[in-house]
């Protein structure tokens, strides 16, 4: 292991808030662009997909696959910090 890989920095609880903070704001601004775009594309649309087929608003299009896209991404987020985690607890003992 290098010299980088061994230095741990303690987080204090500013920056812990100062990016909780950033990442609320962020959060906040795609959820405003999201929804400002659906509610002015509204028009229905048709859906196909495999043998399903059916007419749906955009805005709701767009919200689902905006949440599956959160919904999967923070899965994976999750799944990666956790292997992380166990990583650096193996590493330790």
């Amino acid at each position: 292991m290098g010299i980088l890989s061994q230095r741990r920095t303690r987080i204090g609880p500013k920056t812990t808030k100062r990016v909780k903070m950033t990442t609320l704001i962020i959060v906040l601004i795609i959820v405003a662009v999201v929804t400002v775009f659906s509610v002015q594309n509204a028009i229905p649309v048709a859906i196909s997909f495999l043998f399903w087929k059916f007419e749906a608003s955009l805005a709701i299009v767009l919200f689902l696959c905006v949440l599956a896209g959160t919904i999967i991404g923070g899965s994976a987020a999750s799944l990666f910090r956790k292997k992380l985690s166990r990583k650096n607890q193996n590493s330790i003992y």
